[in-house]
């Protein structure tokens, strides 16, 4: 038997502890756009529903180009930091576990979820009803669309032994380092982020769960849905072998 919607949801530690600095962390603005471009031709003159919405990075400038979104998200933290911020009032957000939505009968033209969230759920069951979720919060035309890094090039991808330095929007320093445990289809990221303004050096965890295009494809049959597009990035690149990264479009199965 399936868990009650009203099971309390529970947030990444990074998501409690550090959502006023996310966005500085991670907000790439030339990918963000390229985000919004596409959820906003995607979802035409319709309303969209994003999944783990966090700190409104894409909700909020895709509300500004006159598409009615909505957001479920784990966190109070990041959602008071979506609410504090221009034009916050715009898009409202629902605490909520996003696999286990509550059910109010809406649908909308678009749910998504983007910055590879779907592996941050922790089991194949996890993200198979997040499919099933989406299915259902679609109506008859609307489509599902997820982002997600390829895992067989990303596995095979040598790594800097001194780790990866991740861009940032004030001069903070983050050092991204990668592990991978193959025989139980997750990796590691670990991010060692040193402030700028000179506060004591932060130290990050976050473990992923990650899925091949072949089998997001098959949890999308099983929730009923089927893969429309695929593109290599957000803005709209031919998906192709050797791609370190997907964008998939998913509907209802005709």
């Amino acid at each position: 038997m399936s868990a009650p919607a009203t099971r309390p949801p529970t947030a990444a530690p990074y998501a409690r502890h550090f959502a006023d600095r996310y966005d500085t962390w991670f907000g790439k603005p030339s990918v963000t756009s390229d985000t919004v471009a596409l959820l906003a031709r995607l979802a035409g003159a319709g309303s969209a529903l994003e999944l783990g919405v966090g700190t409104g990075r894409v909700a909020l400038p895709l509300a500004r180009r006159g598409v009615r979104v909505e957001g479920i998200d784990a966190s109070p933290e990041m959602a008071a930091v979506l609410a504090a911020k221009p034009d916050g009032d715009r898009v409202p957000v629902t605490i909520a576990d996003f696999t286990r939505p509550p059910r109010t009968g809406r649908s909308y033209d678009l749910v998504y979820l983007v910055a590879g969230t779907l592996f941050e759920l922790d089991t194949q069951d996890d993200q198979l009803r997040c499919f099933r979720a989406a299915a259902q919060l679609t109506g008859e035309q609307g489509l599902f669309v997820l982002d997600a890094f390829v895992p067989e090039v990303l596995v095979a991808a040598p790594q800097e032994p001194d780790g990866q330095a991740v861009p940032t929007a004030d001069g903070d320093r983050v050092v991204l380092h990668r592990s991978f445990d193959r025989a139980a289809q997750r990796y590691h990221s670990h991010y060692r982020i040193t402030p700028g303004d000179g506060s004591p050096t932060v130290d990050l965890d976050v473990t992923f769960r990650y899925a091949g295009t072949g089998e997001l494809d098959l949890m999308a049959h099983q929730a009923g849905l089927e893969l429309r597009e695929r593109y290599g990035d957000w803005s709209g690149t031919p998906f192709t072998d050797g791609c370190a990264y997907h964008v998939s479009v998913y509907r209802h199965a005709r």
